[in-house]
Order: C-alpha cells, then sequence, then structure tokens
C-alpha cells in the first residue's frame, strides 16, 4: 500500500506537470465538452483545471491499486468502479473520451466528457484519478511513442515532430527488412486490434519506420519523414473519421495526399497505439517506484 499523496508527488514530479504548463489540447476541449454544465470545475481537483493533467479526482488517502487505462470509457469506468477497493487510482492518458471513428463503421463524435453518474460514483467510493497527456507523449524515457518504437525494434533512433522546449513527439527507426503484410500482421498482434487502418503503398521491403502514437493523421508529417526515407507510417489515426465538418476537411486532405506517397500508413486506431505504453514502460514505472497491485484495463472496443 502507498500514500496518494507520495504516489501523486511523484507523478507530477517525472512529467513536470507544473512546468510543462496548460495541456494544449485539454485546456481546449475539457472546458468546450463541460461548457452547458456550469459546476463542472467541482469534480475536479484545482489544479487539474489549471493544467488539465495530473490528479483530476481526490480519493481516500491510502492506494492499494493502480489501474491503467487509456480512456474513459464506459466500459473502463464500470470496471475500475467494480473491481476497485476504496483509495484506489485509476492512471489514464485522456480525461475525456475521444471518438475518432472507425474505418469500418461508424464516424465518431470527438471528445466526450465524462457522465455524471460515473464522477458521482468515483467520489462516493473514495477513488482517484490521475491523467496524463501532453507531458506523458513527450517524455524521453516513458512516451507513447517510444512504447511503439521498441516493441518493434527500432534502432538508431531519431526525433521528429520537435518542440523547442519539450523535445520530439515521434520516433523515426532502423528496423529489419519486413514488408507491409508482415507488418501489419505484427501490429495487430502487439496492439491486438482486429484490423488497422491502411493508406499508401505495399512495400516489399521495409526498412526504416516512423511512428507516433494518437493523431498522427497529419499531412506534413508524412511529408517530412517521406524525405528523411521512411518507408512505413505508423500511427493511431491514418484518417480522422470524427463526423463534423473538420473531421471531413481533414479527410479529404489525407485522401488527396495518399495519392502521391510511395510509403505504408498504417493505423491501429488512437485508443490501442496510446495503450501500449500502460502495458510495458508505464506498468514497470509504477513497479519500480511503489508497493501497489496493477490492473491493467484494455478497451472492450480500440476503434471508437
Amino acid at each position: 500500500m502507498e500514500r496518494l499523496k507520495d504516489v501523486v508527488e511523484s507523478l507530477n514530479k517525472e512529467f513536470s506537470v507544473e512546468s510543462f504548463g496548460k495541456d494544449p489540447a485539454f485546456s481546449r476541449f475539457i472546458p468546450e465538452v463541460y461548457q452547458h454544465e456550469p459546476d463542472w470545475k467541482s469534480f475536479f481537483e484545482p489544479m487539474f483545471t489549471q493544467f488539465y493533467n495530473g490528479l483530476m479526482i481526490k480519493g481516500e488517502a491510502t492506494i492499494r491499486n493502480v489501474f491503467l487505462a487509456v480512456f474513459p470509457t464506459t466500459h473502463v469506468l464500470e470496471k475500475f468502479i467494480h473491481k476497485s477497493e476504496p483509495g484506489d487510482l485509476l492512471f489514464m492518458h485522456h480525461p475525456l473520451v475521444m471518438e475518432c471513428g472507425d474505418p469500418l463503421g461508424k464516424w465518431g463524435r470527438g471528445f466526450v466528457p465524462i457522465e455524471h453518474h460515473f464522477l458521482h460514483q468515483i467520489a462516493e467510493k473514495g477513488l482517484s484519478i490521475y491523467t496524463c497527456h501532453a507531458p506523458l507523449d513527450y517524455h524521453p524515457t516513458l512516451s507513447t511513442s517510444l512504447a511503439i518504437a521498441e516493441q518493434l525494434g527500432l534502432e538508431n533512433r531519431e526525433g521528429f515532430i520537435h518542440d523547442d522546449k519539450h523535445g520530439n513527439l515521434g520516433i523515426i527507426g532502423n528496423c529489419q527488412s519486413t514488408n507491409t503484410e508482415l507488418l501489419i500482421a505484427k501490429l495487430k498482434a502487439i496492439f491486438n486490434t482486429p484490423y488497422v487502418d491502411f493508406e499508401g503503398c505495399h512495400q516489399s521491403d521495409i526498412k526504416k519506420i516512423a511512428v507516433v502514437a494518437g493523431c498522427g493523421d497529419k499531412v506534413k508529417w508524412m511529408k517530412e519523414v517521406e524525405e528523411r526515407g521512411v518507408d512505413a507510417y505508423v500511427t493511431g489515426e491514418i484518417h480522422c473519421h470524427i463526423d463534423n465538418e473538420y473531421g471531413r476537411m481533414r479527410y479529404q486532405e489525407m485522401k488527396n495526399y495518399v495519392k502521391t506517397t510511395s510509403m505504408s500508413l498504417i493505423g491501429v486506431s488512437h485508443s490501442a497505439s496510446e495503450y501500449l505504453v500502460k502495458e510495458t514502460l508505464m506498468s514497470e514505472w509504477f513497479r519500480s517506484h511503489f508497493d501497489v497491485n496493477l490492473v491493467m484495463i484494455p478497451q472492450e472496443k480500440w476503434w471508437l
């Protein structure tokens, strides 16, 4: 068992939550999705509503079990509430569900708030939630993209999508020669996803791969790595399937681009691409720092 205070302080220090500043995405999207609920801040810790990372909901003082997930889906929250003991902690990447859409099914709604009844149940049971988004994505040794690069065995790694303050979001590296079909099969096994989203060309000799977890559906990022000799681009999303004007614009932009590229573009789903780090690097971090039980909560469905 561990004190919540100690775990939170260690996480805040590891991810430099305060010095990182406001999360670029969730400082916008959390107020937006809760805009019709004037009391939404009352559910969350004051520091969280300042930085949009860190301890989101504070429960009892002692932690026995740490649950790890990526999005607060209905399935994830039901599992956490049902299986947890008072004081337990849920560590997630996102404080909101992100419905990015299913390439073989329905388009998504974008960011979706946590339903009130879940927030009340979490508070009543004395549970805690800690989320870490951009600070985890940019972390030099624990990042979402690094977890993918390590599982693919990438060597001679270089960064891309550079931020002067925080470092690199994506990773480029060399791999043992493979082809598109074998790479897709390997990715489906790593991420336990039934299918991928694919665009571009099928390659017979892939030796250099770029990886970026989450929303990698940026044409300028793809053009940059192709100029650097990349054969395959692996990310969460190749296409934006959010059912609004922005999503349709981004989708068409990508459809125009893929006609021109020789790379294999492979999406494994936004959520699966960011869950991997919980199974690997973050699990190792918690085990090495604290005497707690770890409980993984994979999503029931990766493509939302």
